[in-house]
């Protein structure tokens, strides 16, 4: 468990006061979490070629980034340290693996609060704005612009399952592994994702989501709602995005240029 003062700073950069654990106050935590801190890969990027910053940032570099830079994280720092600042306001979490195109290769938290098992996943770049039970008999749709996502029930392992669909089209998903686990476990998937075929060493992904206003940059495309109101623009040049980046997500533009210098938008995130 990180230091209770580190953890004390995260909720202070949320803005948010300890509250007893509740659905309300899991809620809040949830929606505040996905509205100010991101989920991106530019941080993994940027700290490809620093053999002292690959793989998971601790706590306190974690916060740093998104003091600094307004930097958040992919799943394995956004979920994990969330778990964390959960477990220190007193809520009963757990730490699970779940599989994608192959075994955890996703983190997420499961949260149980007076009897009823919530999902809670604030790095799968959604927007998952309240926790989302576990228990529930029939599909759950969340839709946002052309992105639909279902969570299914549990099958007879008690394995639920999230499923993307964009444009109407099945993209990818992901099957939830009721075991707790310790983030040393994810060790060599999380050393995996900073490979050079690595999906997010080849892809740019951030979005950022609210109640009123959301935005997601997805490589050379940008969306974003306001209200009930749409917008999408593609880019046409990459030299682009680092002011683009600046001026949606507020991280520093000379940050944004060193973190995509020499990378190709290749995969598909």
């Amino acid at each position: 468990m990180d230091r209770p003062e580190t953890l004390d700073r995260y909720l202070g950069l949320l803005g948010l006061p300890a509250r007893r654990p509740s659905l309300d106050a899991l809620a809040e935590l949830t929606a505040t979490h996905l509205m100010r801190i991101p989920f991106e890969n530019v941080s993994k990027l940027f700290y490809r070629h620093d053999a002292l910053r690959r793989g998971l940032p601790d706590l306190s570099r974690f916060l740093d980034g998104i003091e600094g830079y307004h930097f958040g994280g992919t799943c394995y720092a956004n979920n994990f340290h969330f778990c964390q600042l959960l477990a220190h306001l007193g809520y009963r979490v757990t730490l699970c693996g779940a599989d994608m195109n192959a075994p955890d290769v996703h983190i997420v938290s499961v949260v149980t609060l007076d009897g009823r098992r919530y999902l809670v996943d604030v790095g799968y770049g959604a927007p998952f704005l309240e926790p989302l039970p576990l228990d529930g008999t029939e599909d759950r749709e969340i839709v946002w612009g052309a992105y639909r996502y279902v969570l299914r029930p549990a099958d007879a392992g008690q394995r639920p399952r999230l499923d993307l669909y964009r444009d109407g089209v099945l993209k990818h998903g992901y099957v939830l592994n009721p075991a707790a686990r310790r983030i040393e476990e994810f060790a060599d998937i999380i050393a995996e994702s900073f490979a050079e075929r690595a999906t997010f060493m080849n892809a740019l992904l951030i979005s950022r989501f609210g109640k009123d206003r959301s935005t997601m940059l997805r490589n050379l495309t940008l969306i974003s709602s306001e209200g009930s109101a749409w917008y999408l623009r593609e880019i046409t040049e990459a030299d682009q995005l680092p002011g683009i980046i600046e001026r949606e997500f507020g991280m520093p533009r000379d940050i944004v240029r060193k973190a995509l210098d020499g990378v190709r938008l290749t995969a598909q995130p």
